[in-house]
């Protein structure tokens, strides 16, 4: 984590979350919305010390990851015969 707070990012440009900030946003994710509003995403960006841009990208990248763990396309709204 930087001093400011923010999630580090490794040589790729990836965040690299601390083990706290991750249980935080998977709590989010499984209990509250996999599709947060905005408002709601800036409450979890500053319980997890973290961007509204970088909670916003985790969730995507988050939901992404269940919509193909559950068979759908990685793509809300996308259809694939």
């Amino acid at each position: 984590m930087t001093s400011q707070g923010d999630p580090a990012r490794d040589a790729a440009g990836d965040l690299r979350l601390e083990e706290q900030q991750l249980k935080q946003l998977e709590e989010n994710f499984q209990k509250m919305s996999r599709n947060p509003d905005q408002a709601t995403l800036m409450l979890i960006a500053v319980e997890c010390g973290m961007s509204v841009e970088d909670t916003a990208t985790w969730f995507r990248i988050r939901n992404a990851q269940w919509r193909r763990s559950e068979g759908l396309p990685a793509e809300p709204g996308s259809v694939k015969d």
